[in-house]
């Protein structure tokens, strides 16, 4: 059932009917990103926006689930990867049926939808930029101005576009991604982890660096007897983490599953919820980790540092460069004159932070985690409070409400106004 649409006082697309809003995606596969944008097509404001998703290519995990909500979706092709089949029909559908907002997610989408958006003169063309390599992938340097205005889900993302690519500030918002913290709650004290599971819930792509995972998992399993881990997600590199676990001296205790709608049940047996990435905006897992009060072991990319340390909302940290700082419970972490000073133990923080790529410093976070059991829990909670507090639906539904409406009463007319001239 769809969660209850924000409620706002009525703006520019009140007054003239609810605006059109397409999210095109290159599919509706299991990921961060896909989930987000689903999440927020059911929270906006009908009577505002009419919401309608757009695939560029099949892929139907889910569609079931959009369905279920009543948002429209469209499949502009039915080949396994996009090319000009996709192409063609994205360039029809937007001269047949016309957005007011066109808001492309992804690489392949944002870069199209782009281009053949300000082609086709919309109104409102939204960028976005959710991961630590989206800058690079869409072609931002060249691409940037071609978007009205920028979505970006953490700070350094911003920073990247402003400092430096130069794009404008107005025209660049960070919202921070949102969990359900109503639906990610944690599980009853008589179904809490019996077993020292570690878990990865994260697409197999090269973002994700699980090599990196399983050599830090070797140094674990060695000083841990008792330590699993868990791996869940699909992905292009599917076939290449299954090997490197056929071959790891602990394959017995490392588990692979197949991402999934719903991944709570893997959080309600993890002690530990740990993130390898080499890039990352901010990532879902963390926040969904956080809302089920599990304590994370993660790598200081991206808004990773400020989302666990609760800094990135509150405006005290800086960019994510450089080497990391301490992080309580995770000893031997190298100094930084330009970081954030060194957090204790009760300092806010709900998680570890390690090195990208550094399997032994990931591998010592994984330790303290599994063998502290106060700081474990300690860390748990205030990720929960966190999460509540700072990363529910609502406020990132909210977020992109205001913002739709206010580029809406910025552009000179709406789709339908120009075809009726």
């Amino acid at each position: 059932m769809a969660h209850p649409a924000t409620t706002i006082t009525p703006g520019a697309a009140a007054v003239h009917g609810p605006a059109r809003v397409v999210f095109l995606l290159q599919d509706l596969l299991f990921g961060g990103t896909q989930r987000q944008a689903l999440e927020l097509a059911r929270g906006l404001d009908p009577a505002r926006f009419a919401v309608e998703m757009w695939m560029l290519a099949p892929g139907r995990d889910f569609a079931a689930k959009a369905e279920a909500s009543g948002i429209p979706l469209v499949w502009l092709s039915q080949r396994p990867t996009v090319g000009p089949d996709a192409l063609r029909g994205l360039w029809r559908r937007l001269g047949q049926t016309p957005p007011d907002i066109l808001v492309p997610l992804t690489a392949v989408p944002n870069i199209w939808g782009r281009i053949f958006g300000r082609l086709k003169g919309l109104p409102v063309v939204v960028g976005t930029c959710r991961g630590g390599g989206a800058i690079a992938r869409q072609h931002e340097r060249f691409l940037r101005r071609l978007a009205h205005h920028h979505i970006c889900n953490s700070r350094p993302l911003r920073d990247i576009l402003v400092d430096g690519l130069g794009q404008a500030s107005d025209r660049v918002t960070v919202i921070p991604n949102g969990v359900d913290t109503d639906h990610f709650v944690p599980p009853p004290e008589d179904m809490r982890p019996v077993r020292d599971v570690i878990l990865c819930v994260a697409r197999l792509s090269e973002d994700k660096d699980h090599e990196t995972l399983l050599q830090a998992f070797e140094i674990v399993a060695r000083e841990h007897d008792r330590a699993e881990l868990w791996l869940v997600g699909d992905g292009p590199l599917a076939a290449g983490v299954a090997r490197l676990i056929a071959r790891h001296p602990f394959k017995g205790r490392i588990r692979s599953y197949p991402g999934g709608a719903d991944p709570r049940p893997f959080y309600q047996q993890a002690r530990v919820v740990v993130l390898s990435s080499r890039r990352e905006g901010l990532p879902n897992v963390i926040l969904e980790a956080m809302s089920m009060g599990v304590a994370v072991a993660a790598t200081a990319v991206g808004a990773i540092p400020e989302v666990l340390s609760g800094e990135m909302l509150s405006g005290r940290a800086g960019p994510v460069s450089g080497p990391v700082p301490d992080a309580p419970g995770a000893p031997g972490a190298p100094d930084a004159p330009d970081a954030p000073d060194a957090p204790d133990a009760n300092d806010g923080w709900c998680g570890l932070l390690a090195p990208p790529g550094d399997p032994a410093a990931l591998a010592q976070a994984m330790l303290t985690l599994l063998q502290d059991d106060a700081q474990r829990d300690r860390l748990g909670r205030t990720g929960r409070a966190r999460a509540v507090a700072d990363y529910s639906l609502g406020a990132m539904v909210r977020a992109h409400h205001l913002l739709f409406e206010r580029l809406l009463a910025a552009c000179p007319a709406r789709a339908g106004e120009r075809g009726s001239k």
